[in-house]
C-alpha cells in the first residue's frame, strides 16, 4: 500500500479538489478513498467534501491496484464512434454494462476488454472505462473512456449537467400534457433494496423532461431528457406520474404486445464535449428492431 502525506498550503478548498491538483490521484479516486476512510486530515478520516484549513496535514493510504480477473470476450459491438480516448456504443437489449456478483461474463466490459487495448482505471477493475451506465434491458448510446483524463472530463460534464442524454420510450396510458418536467427526488425503496422510488427520505434531486411524440389507443410514445442521472430515473418518474414504462416488470406490469418483457427504453441521443479536442459531439442510435415493430403494432391497433 502506497502512502501520501501533504500539508495544505491554503484553505477553504475541498479536499478532493485539492488532492486532484496536488497529486497524481484523480478527483474520483480521492472520493472513493474517502469513502473507505483511507484519507485523513490531522489524523481523522474525512469526507470528500471536507474543506481544508491552511497547514492541515493530509495523509492518504492508497491500496495497490488488484489484478483484473475479468476475461476479455469476443462479443460483437455496434460501435457508433471510436478514437484513442473514448468509444461510443449502441448497447443491445439484454446486455449488462458491467459485472456484478454472480455475473462475470457477457457484459459490455468483457466486450470492451477484448476490443480496446486500454480502458480508464478510475472505477476499478470491475468497471474499467465505465463513466455512466444504462440498465440491462435499456438499449442505445453509452460512452466508455480509454484513459483517466477522458474519464474525468466526461464525469465532470455529467456532474455539471452539460452532458445531454435523450431517451425514447413507450409508456402505458395517455400522458395528459404534450410536454413537461417531472421534478421529484429519488431514493432507495426501504421496502425493496432492488428498487428506487420518489421519496423525501435519503433521496437526491431528480429532474426528467418529457415530450409526447405520438399517441396510441392506450399508450404514449415519448422522448425523455435527463437533467440528472439517478438510478432508474425515467422508469421511477414515469411510474410516479401514473404512466410506467411499457414492459417494465420492476415498476409496472407485463405488456400484452410484447413476447419478451423488459422496459421499452432507448438511449437515443448522447451529446458531450470531447475532453481532449473540445469538440461538441452528438451521437444517435437508431431504434432497435423490437421497438420499431412495437410502434407498428400500436399504430395498427389505434387505426
Amino acid at each position: 500500500m502506497d502512502k501520501l502525506e501533504l500539508t495544505a498550503d491554503f484553505s477553504d478548498v475541498r479536499i478532493d479538489k485539492y488532492l486532484s491538483e496536488h497529486s497524481e490521484l484523480s478527483r474520483t479516486r480521492v472520493q472513493a478513498l474517502c469513502k473507505e476512510g483511507l484519507i485523513k486530515v490531522n489524523g481523522e478520516a474525512v469526507k470528500s467534501s471536507y474543506k481544508l484549513s491552511e497547514n492541515d496535514v493530509i495523509t492518504a493510504e492508497i491500496p495497490e491496484d488488484q489484478p483484473m480477473d475479468l476475461l476479455p470476450e469476443n462479443i460483437p459491438l455496434d460501435i457508433l464512434y471510436e478514437d484513442s480516448d473514448l468509444i461510443v456504443i449502441n448497447k443491445p437489449k439484454g446486455m449488462i454494462v458491467h459485472p456484478a456478483p454472480g455475473v462475470y461474463s457477457g457484459t459490455l466490459v468483457n466486450a470492451l476488454l477484448y476490443h480496446c487495448k486500454d480502458l480508464s482505471g478510475i472505477n476499478g477493475t470491475i468497471r474499467p472505462g465505465i463513466v455512466h451506465r444504462i440498465d440491462k434491458d435499456t438499449t442505445g448510446c453509452i460512452v466508455a473512456c480509454k484513459n483517466d483524463f477522458t474519464h474525468e472530463g466526461i464525469a465532470k460534464q455529467l456532474e455539471d449537467k452539460t452532458c445531454h442524454r435523450e431517451y425514447r420510450t413507450i409508456v402505458m396510458g395517455n400522458l395528459e400534457h404534450d410536454d413537461g418536467l417531472i421534478d421529484a427526488p429519488i431514493g432507495r425503496d426501504p421496502n425493496d433494496r432492488q428498487k428506487m422510488k420518489v421519496t423525501d427520505q435519503n433521496s437526491r434531486d431528480a429532474r426528467t423532461h418529457f415530450k409526447v411524440l405520438e399517441r396510441f389507443k392506450d399508450s404514449t410514445y415519448a422522448e425523455c431528457a435527463l437533467e440528472t442521472g439517478r438510478t432508474h430515473q425515467i422508469r421511477v418518474h414515469m411510474k410516479f406520474i401514473g404512466h410506467p414504462v411499457m414492459g417494465d416488470l420492476k415498476y409496472g406490469k407485463p405488456c400484452k404486445y410484447m413476447d419478451t418483457q423488459g422496459q421499452v427504453l432507448h438511449a437515443y441521443r448522447l451529446t458531450f464535449i470531447h475532453p481532449r479536442t473540445g469538440e461538441k459531439m452528438t451521437f444517435e442510435a437508431d431504434l432497435p428492431e423490437y421497438f420499431q415493430q412495437l410502434l407498428e403494432k400500436l399504430r395498427k391497433e389505434s387505426e
